[in-house]
């Protein structure tokens, strides 16, 4: 009896054992979590995509002038992606002020980011019409940036300033706006990443590159010899900042 009670006790203990080795071989399921993007400009200048920095003098191809810039700020917001599936995500509060060359705003960090597949972006240049007129804002439209007029003529929108021998002082000073009525610049983008997709898993930070070409300012527009000051919203204004968003395109992703 004894010895048929030990020999239960033996096969009791390698079948437990058998089944703790069959569990401890089985492979964890891994949820995707939620990841991070970079949105990163990469500007050029005039046709030929010349490399552009603030500080560098270049001659603008169309009209001659010689520019030198020291300040380029513009707003991007509403930002969104697409899934795969044909859902949508949007960034919450999406307002950001790009400020080339400046060490914390020169790109858009994006966080919190569902994981899946994403394949195609919209963003808005310019500030939507509800926050030119909701009164004072924080974060990136925040009016201590100098980035605003008034409640009646709202945000500007991108922001250009420098030096050029051809103006009549030496100075070039473009504060670009207008969110109402035939001289609303606010412009909406998209993206279809050039057919790649996006993916998104907590894995990497993903950076989505877009060209901006400062040139395109005076695609339409004269010399500044001419015009070298805008400071209002207008016909000139939006003809100089329509031409440089329309221009803006996605050139890869990392």
């Amino acid at each position: 009896m004894k010895i048929k009670h030990l020999a239960i006790l033996g096969l009791s203990i390698v079948v437990a054992f058998a089944a703790c080795k069959k569990k401890d071989n089985t492979t964890p399921v891994v949820t995707p979590t939620e990841g991070s993007m970079k949105i990163q400009f990469n500007y050029v200048f005039g046709s030929n995509l010349l490399p552009w920095e603030l500080g560098k003098t270049l001659d603008h191809p169309k009209t001659g002038d010689k520019l030198t810039f020291t300040t380029f700020k513009f707003y991007v917001s509403n930002i969104k992606l697409k899934k795969n599936d044909g859902t949508w995500w949007e960034e919450p509060n999406s307002y950001h002020l790009v400020c080339a060359m400046c060490p914390d705003q020169s790109d858009i960090d994006i966080k919190n980011i569902p994981p899946g597949d994403y394949v195609e972006m919209q963003y808005t240049m310019g500030v939507d019409s509800i926050k030119n007129v909701s009164g004072a804002q924080t974060g990136a439209l925040d009016p201590s940036y100098g980035m605003f007029w008034s409640w009646n003529t709202g945000y500007i929108m991108l922001k250009a300033e420098g030096s050029s021998p051809n103006s009549s002082d030496g100075a070039f000073s473009f504060h670009l706006g207008g969110f109402k009525g035939q001289y609303n610049v606010v412009t909406k983008k998209a993206t279809d990443f050039a057919g790649h997709t996006l993916t998104i898993d907590g894995s990497k930070n993903r950076v989505i590159n877009l060209q901006a070409n400062p040139a395109r300012l005076w695609h339409n527009s004269p010399s500044v010899s001419v015009t070298s000051k805008i400071h209002m919203p207008g016909e000139t204004a939006y003809n100089m900042a329509t031409a440089f968003y329309d221009n803006i395109g996605f050139i890869g992703m990392e």
